[in-house]
């Protein structure tokens, strides 16, 4: 089961260092790639990475399906022309050229792909980045199983078929495997074989399987961390004699540098309640302050893929499945709290536009003081704004704004209250197989990272990329935040004096306490104002 460096991959490796050196550029040049989830978070960033830094590469096909009335290239047109790929726009316009969009969907019977289009990757293909996941924490068990599971092994079909695959990698999750404390880079035993999951989902109906979901992920907190795993120890099987290696990300944050700092292009994870937090409009939160955030960058990620891919080549013929736990942890811990902390002093420093509150975050332990909090400073407020927009003739949204952000954090919770000891020994091995150009290049060397640095270009990026505003603005809106803090003191000064004087009213002997303090105070001036 275990994945690490078997004897023989050893002696291929030794075997490795005694040829030239290949750079990673040099490796990728004449190649053809297919990625899985190129339409995603972390795939965009793939396909943008490796055109500018691999420019020798020779096509990327990317699997993509029809969407929201949009054809695939009409997908990949929005997609290409994002923000993200501004640099080779202005650099190597025609390498966009090269990024080959292929019909189909995961979910599909041999992916949905054209018996043309399956002879044209087999034939062309030698590497394959399989990052296409469904990242929902409540998604139902029935499509998690569909897309994590049955997605990966039908796609293990395809690349058997493939007449030049060196390398193939499979993005997981480092927290798969988060019912153990210390997860290493092994290919842990499921609890269940993964092809009696996915009959079990074949046949059996959708409500008697979400009444068996909670004791078929056990100790795991959702479908998503379950079926990764499950995923995982499928590969020993579907895809043996095959070149693979799987790369667990933990918490994938922004971009740190690459192709521009800061970049993100969704709510998912910390970023939907951070962004929140921004506008004034989430406050507290269940936290342990002081457990590890396993925070890592998607540059920093993706780069380690790009090399991953590398490496599994020029070890091709090894009987094992590596696995690099891509993490922060060990190397470069920041806690939540300092998390926290930093993302509202950086909020308050560089203010989004249209804040309704001053932004302040409370990170509770105790489930029903933060439960109370959160009514008192989330569901009022929303109700009252709700009755205003009801009376100015505008449709009520916060009250439903509220409780989507309740779900993402209560589906953050498990995370942000616990911590993992991930060990990323493959890693730091990997590292030391790089040349010092190749390192610069293909950085994910996390005991880089500035955290005070990184979350101020996170605020930036999400106030930039998300919520799509000019950073001229932001004079504008430091001002207003100015005035918000002027109004949140003379708030809490007001909630103050209130609390004040009903404890007066229900205590003689504290009104006796006071009116002494008062004319203690009055003899006191009057002293003063003598001399």
């Amino acid at each position: 089961m275990a994945s690490k460096m078997s004897a023989e991959g050893r002696a291929n490796e030794n075997s490795a260092k005694d040829k030239k050196y290949i750079s990673v550029a040099e490796f990728y040049h004449g190649r053809s790639i297919f990625i899985t989830g190129g339409t995603g978070f972390m795939g965009k960033v793939l396909i943008e990475k490796l055109l500018r830094s691999c420019p020798g590469i020779k096509n990327i096909f990317i699997l993509i399906r029809p969407k929201r009335g949009q054809d695939i290239s009409a997908r990949l047109t929005e997609i290409l022309n994002s923000p993200l790929f501004d640099r080779i726009r202005n650099e190597n316009p025609g390498n966009l050229k090269k990024v080959i969009p292929i019909n189909g969907d995961i979910t599909l019977n041999e992916l949905g792909i054209s018996e043309i289009d399956q002879i044209t990757i087999c034939q062309e293909v030698s590497i394959v980045f399989h990052s296409a996941a469904t990242v929902k924490f409540d998604e139902k068990i029935k499509q998690s199983v569909t897309i994590n599971m049955l997605g990966t092994k039908q796609l293990m079909e395809l690349c058997h078929r493939m007449l030049c695959l060196d390398a193939l990698v499979h993005v997981s999750t480092a927290y798969c495997n988060c019912d153990k404390k210390e997860v290493t880079e092994i290919i842990y035993p499921p609890p269940y074989n993964p092809d009696d999951i996915i009959q079990l989902v074949r046949w059996f109906p959708e409500d008697m399987l979400e009444k068996l979901t909670p004791s078929l992920i056990g100790n795991r907190p959702n479908s998503y961390t379950f079926t990764k795993a499950m995923a995982e120890h499928m590969l020993l099987k579907e895809a043996k004699g095959l070149p693979v290696s799987i790369v667990r990300p933990s918490i994938v944050l922004s971009s740190f540098k690459e192709p521009v700092s800061g970049w993100v292009d969704n709510f998912n994870g910390p970023t939907g309640i951070v962004s929140a937090v921004s506008k004034g409009l989430f406050r507290t939160i269940l936290c342990e302050e002081s457990c590890v955030a396993d925070l890592i960058p998607v540059d920093l990620v993706i780069n380690l893929m790009i090399v991953t891919a590398w490496y599994t080549a020029s070890r091709k013929g090894a009987n094992n499945i590596t696995v690099y736990n891509c993490t922060s942890g060990i190397d470069n811990p920041i806690t939540w709290g300092s998390f926290v902390r930093m993302c509202i002093d950086n909020m308050r420093k560089h203010p989004v536009e249209g804040v309704l509150w001053f932004p302040t975050g409370n990170l509770r332990t105790n489930k029903a003081l933060n439960l109370i909090h959160g009514f008192l400073v989330h569901f009022i407020p929303a109700i009252f704004l709700d009755l205003v927009s009801i009376a100015t003739g505008r449709k009520p949204i916060m009250k439903i704004v509220q409780m989507k952000l309740g779900k993402a954090a209560t589906c953050l919770q498990y995370f942000t209250n616990a911590q993992w000891r991930f060990r990323n020994d493959n890693v730091k091995h990997l590292l030391t197989q790089l040349n010092s150009e190749d390192r610069n290049t293909f950085q994910f060397d996390v005991g880089t990272i500035d955290w005070h640095e990184y979350i101020e270009r996170y605020v930036l990026g999400f106030r930039e990329f998300l919520f799509k505003q000019n950073p001229q603005s932001l004079e504008k809106c430091r001002n207003n935040m100015y005035k918000l803090y002027i109004l949140h003191q003379f708030f809490k000064l007001i909630l103050v004096g209130c609390m004040w004087r009903f404890l007066l009213k229900k205590s003689d002997r504290l009104r006796t306490i006071w009116s002494k303090l008062l004319n203690a105070f009055a003899r006191v001036i009057n002293v003063l104002a003598l001399f």
